[in-house]
């Protein structure tokens, strides 16, 4: 990871989930073949990720997550 990089995500750490997510979405939005992807700022989005992350008995990996959309 570059110098530059490593200062950006070290800032972009430090912001609220709700600008994590949305500095997320836009970047994914860069991504080409955006209709398939998630909107990552949606409010029942980010609650469902939330309930996920939470959930102690019933982890949710990544793939699985990106896969469901």
């Amino acid at each position: 990871m570059s110098s530059t990089l490593a200062e950006i995500v070290s800032a972009a750490i430090q912001l609220s989930e709700k600008d994590r997510l949305a500095i997320v979405s836009q970047l994914l939005e860069t991504m080409g073949d955006e209709e398939h992807l998630p909107a990552i700022d949606d409010d029942d989005f980010i609650a469902e990720i939330q309930r996920r992350r939470n959930d102690p008995d019933d982890p949710v990996p990544w793939s699985q997550l990106r896969d469901e959309n």
